[in-house]
């Protein structure tokens, strides 16, 4: 029986870059221990280049490791339609909307499901008064990985600092939460756990995801059995709100301050989910007995059986 042949697409132009290649290492690995012909392809800015071997290759399915601009976006979801190449994640439309925050909530509200306030805003509009009162975030729109987030607290003076120093596209302000990071991975159908992200540096930012020792992941979350009911069922509602599929990750703020069980609010959806030695949604599936070969069986499975 001949092997199914794989690309795994890795690295990609995005911020995230290097998220991207230790996911595809991962992945790669992961994908050959569940049986499958494996070929890992590190992404450039050479789309043309990449066509091509997509072409060559003529792989059975491609296993979508980008992550951040042009990867989980919905651009390289266009173009692997445009080929007829079978991928892993969701699809444009749902890409598209999940990786634009202003259009996710839009989205997340229609459907009833609880967001914070927040505004797009632009860096002179930012460097001349707040929007929101403190303490509130100010990230980009259109970026993973928390890449540019900031917090501006009562007293802080760096406002004027965030704006001149502004590199990633849209800006919006959104309302600081109190409370606790929780998230809930989604499987198809099945939302698999909640973790709460616990860090010793100021918030959940780039290092504490990524770094050794940054973050610990508490699975299953210490919080109250109906919280983290609600938890998971407002992940699949999210899931499903933007039309994902395969997997996704939904990040909450819990804000448990008056006591538990506290008020959820929906900050994102991830659509292409890290799969490094740190990340989240491996660790779920492990939590519920599924090993990380046969969640990148699955996910491939998923993709080809999907089209």
């Amino acid at each position: 029986m001949t092997r199914r042949r794989i690309a795994v697409l890795m690295g990609g132009i995005s911020a995230e870059r290097e998220v991207s290649l230790a996911t595809g290492a991962q992945v790669t690995a992961g994908l050959r221990a569940a049986g499958f012909e494996a070929l890992p392809i590190e992404v450039t800015a050479d789309l043309a280049g990449l066509i091509a071997t997509l072409t060559a290759l003529r792989p059975d399915a491609v296993f979508n490791a980008l992550h951040g601009r042009f990867g989980e976006d919905g651009c390289i979801q266009g173009v692997l339609d445009w080929l007829g190449i079978p991928y892993t994640h969701s699809g444009l439309r749902a890409s598209a909307l999940a990786m634009d925050k202003v259009a996710t909530k839009a989205v997340f509200a229609a459907a009833g499901l609880p967001v914070a306030r927040h505004v797009e805003i632009t860096p002179e509009a930012l460097a001349e008064a707040d929007p929101l009162p403190r303490p509130f975030v100010v990230k980009p729109v259109q970026e993973g990985s928390s890449v540019g987030v900031a917090i501006l607290r009562p007293g802080d003076n760096h406002r004027a600092e965030i704006a001149r120093g502004w590199r990633y596209g849209r800006m919006m302000a959104e309302e600081f939460i109190p409370g606790r990071e929780l998230t809930v991975a989604v499987m198809g159908e099945r939302a698999l756990a909640v973790t709460e992200i616990a860090t010793h540096l100021p918030f959940y930012d780039y290092e504490a995801k990524y770094a050794p020792g940054g973050s610990r992941h508490l699975l299953p979350a210490p919080i109250h059995p109906a919280a983290a009911a609600e938890a998971m069922e407002l992940a699949l509602a999210a899931h499903r709100a933007l039309g994902c599929r395969g997997v996704s990750r939904a990040d909450f703020r819990y804000d448990d301050t008056a006591g538990e069980p506290g008020r959820l609010v929906l900050l994102e959806v991830n659509t292409q989910p890290g799969m490094t030695p740190t990340s989240l949604l491996p660790e779920q599936a492990a939590h519920c007995g599924i090993a990380f070969p046969a969640l990148c069986r699955w996910l491939v499975e998923e993709a080809c059986h999907g089209r």
